[in-house]
């Protein structure tokens, strides 16, 4: 039989690490917490939900707290956790690793929630998090696991709240300094220029955000797997800093290659909107471009294998934008359907978070 061990690192999460070492609780052997500074109550929350809590001093490298976490575990395989995810689903298929040799590295889908109100939705993303015994993080921030081992999907799904705007402003530039030192060390490297534009658009700083997607996307490999949620992010940080003409460039350059994709679609039908609201003379050529963004994204559905595919896109969100849509134009009848879209899909969604948070 292999064991399984929880392992994270912690700093400052009272707020959180409880719900987290509680998902995984029955379905682990251990559970090793490493502290890196918390002033709050992280350390005696985290004892009494049995955890082992062990401390290091923060150098400013992820990887390194990382791997000192992962040397104090035990165990076969070692499930990476951060304080403010927690397991939704999936506790049998860590139970079925027991049964396993340690041999290959498993990935989990990890379900960020984001946004507030008719607009929070969430991002489902499929991370390494599964790692036999002796596997090492390398990377000072949005490290990875270095392995030559083979990686397969687990049933194992954790939902991530640290999105949310509460938590996003505890976090402050702690990242951005971490990712500008990485950037500065490999300028060259597209991941780190497209993970750093990230941070620029999440504090709404998209003048900077541009500036960074611009040089990932130059540098980007076409083939590569996060370059469809880069294509979007750049879009939407084009739109947010009014540089629209250069927004409507980057689709049209794209479109080829995301026929497929509902987060296409409806991050163009904003940029188009936004083109129509500027320039009213454009308006009557733009505005059946805008409700045909948004009908391919119904028609699309949800596309959650696309990296960074936000869910809604394919079904209420852009059922809420053509609703509003059509009322603006004072087309009632038209709006209609899509309210009951929207109504029915919100209500499912609805049901489907107070069932994780009930769990």
């Amino acid at each position: 039989m292999s064991t399984i061990a929880l392992v994270m690192i912690a700093r400052n999460e009272a707020r959180c690490i409880a719900r987290s070492l509680a998902s995984v609780r029955p379905w682990v052997d251990e559970m090793i917490v490493l502290d890196t500074g918390s002033s709050d109550d992280t350390v005696q929350i985290a004892l009494a939900a049995g955890a082992k809590v062990h401390h290091f001093n923060w150098v400013d490298d992820f990887a390194a707290a990382r791997n000192a976490a992962l040397t104090l575990a035990t165990s076969d395989w070692c499930l990476v956790l951060d304080a403010d995810e927690w397991l939704t689903d999936g506790g049998p298929a860590l139970a079925e690793l027991k049964h396993k040799p340690a041999q290959f590295v498993g990935s989990i889908e990890v379900n960020s929630h984001f946004g507030a109100g008719k607009q929070a939705s969430s991002a489902p993303t499929w991370l390494p998090r599964v790692l036999p015994k002796g596997v090492r993080y390398t990377g000072r921030i949005h490290e990875h696991p270095h392995h030559g081992l083979p990686t397969y999907r687990l049933g194992v799904h954790v939902d991530h709240d640290g999105y949310m705007a509460g938590p996003m402003q505890a976090k402050g530039d702690r990242n951005l300094v971490l990712l500008q030192a990485a950037v500065n060390e490999h300028p060259d490297d597209p991941y780190l220029q497209y993970q750093l534009g990230k941070d620029h658009e999440v504090h709404d700083r998209y003048e900077q955000a541009c500036t960074v997607y611009a040089l990932a996307y130059a540098l980007c490999p076409a083939d590569t797997t996060y370059r469809h949620d880069l294509v979007i992010r750049y879009l939407f940080a084009l739109k947010q800093a009014n540089r629209l003409a250069e927004a409507i460039e980057l689709a049209e350059a794209e479109m080829p290659n995301w026929e497929h994709s509902p987060d296409f679609f409806f991050t163009l039908g904003d940029v188009l909107l936004s083109q129509a609201t500027d320039n009213p003379n454009e308006a009557d050529a733009l505005l059946p471009m805008i409700e045909s963004c948004w009908l391919r994204c119904l028609e699309l559905g949800e596309s959650p294998e696309l990296e960074g595919a936000v869910r809604g896109r394919g079904t209420h969100l852009a059922a809420h934008n053509l609703v509003v849509f059509y009322e603006s134009l004072g087309e009632m009848d038209k709006a209609l359907p899509y309210r009951r879209h929207y109504l029915t899909d919100t209500a499912s969604r609805h049901r489907e978070v107070s069932s994780i948070a009930k769990a």
